[in-house]
């Protein structure tokens, strides 16, 4: 009887084992610093980062030519994957999925995520979309569409989301009802990927962080230093997003309760956090932000765009 019972304890300890083999991850786009601090975090487990359950084992290098932030930096960062983790480089996306087991879409232009992301939905593979999901609301939804069509689970976040000053104030019970918000934060633009879709989306995020969905129409206007956003949700409460390309550009948000008005300043944007919910993510196939809520963000900036573009008239969201 003994021996039976060591017999078995043995084979449930070897499931187990089995059971916790880290995920094989694979990087799709190395032209973001974001590549090496998400391998780094994954693969090197002496990085006080360090976040278990996966290995970035391979990568597809992507690159845009008309990008300067994506063909100035490609090169280098991969380079950097090969040379210090060892990442293996493949030719094609489909060579990638034989790979496999999940799939960080990293490309630093949104206008290629869409057609990068179709054959890891094709092949069913758990799929991050960093920010941005796309460079344009068709291309947001039509990616969704995909998604629901081969049944793959899906999300898209900014670091941002995941601070721990904006999760601190949600996770509080005694905080007040978030009546309004002010979002701020760096908006360098980038014409290929257009307003807010190049780097004012880590704020736009920042605003739903706090606000939640509910959005109905976007007044936008802009100059050469400043973006300004401001939306109008179902119930009447009032977001918006101040973009900054001059002076400080701190990222916070200014939020307004019922009992008092808390500003929120992010003191160290940090990966860390972001890759905890991709790895729980890829383990589970529940996403931390729901989809409906990442194609309103989207569709905030596109009607954003398309009231800057029409002299700052109000505009409907699209659907």
């Amino acid at each position: 009887m003994k021996r039976v019972f060591v017999v078995l304890a043995l084979s449930c300890l070897v499931a187990a084992s089995a059971g916790a083999a880290d995920l094989r991850v694979g990087l799709i786009g190395l032209d973001t610093s974001h590549v090496v601090a998400f391998t780094r975090s994954l693969n090197d487990a002496s990085s006080p980062d360090h976040v278990p359950g996966g290995r970035v084992v391979a990568a597809f290098k992507g690159g845009s030519p008309d990008v300067p932030a994506s063909a100035t930096r490609v090169d280098k960062f991969t380079a950097d994957l090969q040379s210090t983790y060892g990442v293996r480089i493949v030719p094609t996306i489909a060579e990638l999925c034989d790979l496999v087991d999940a799939v960080l879409l990293e490309s630093v232009d949104g206008r290629v995520h869409l057609a990068q992301a179709r054959e890891v939905l094709r092949r069913g593979k758990r799929l991050f979309i960093d920010k941005p999901m796309a460079a344009s609301f068709s291309d947001a939804k039509e990616l969704a569409r995909l998604a629901t069509e081969s049944r793959t689970p899906w999300f898209s976040a900014s670091s941002l989301r995941f601070s721990s000053e904006y999760q601190a104030f949600l996770a509080d019970p005694a905080h007040d009802r978030v009546l309004g918000a002010e979002a701020h934060g760096p908006a360098s633009l980038e014409p290929t990927n257009p307003g807010l879709f190049w780097y004012g989306i880590h704020s736009v995020e920042s605003l739903y962080t706090l606000m939640g969905t509910g959005c109905v129409s976007v007044s936008m206007t802009s100059n050469g230093d400043y973006d300004l956003a401001v939306g109008v949700w179902k119930d009447g409460r009032i977001g918006s997003v101040k973009g900054l390309r001059k002076g400080k550009q701190d990222y916070g948000v200014l939020v307004y309760g019922e009992q008092a008005v808390t500003h929120l300043s992010v003191r160290e944007v940090s990966y860390v956090a972001l890759v905890r919910q991709i790895m729980d993510f890829f383990r589970t196939g529940t996403s931390p932000v729901p989809p409906d809520e990442t194609l309103e963000i989207m569709a905030f900036m596109e009607a954003a765009e398309r009231s800057r573009l029409n002299g700052g008239v109000p505009t409907a969201l699209p659907r």
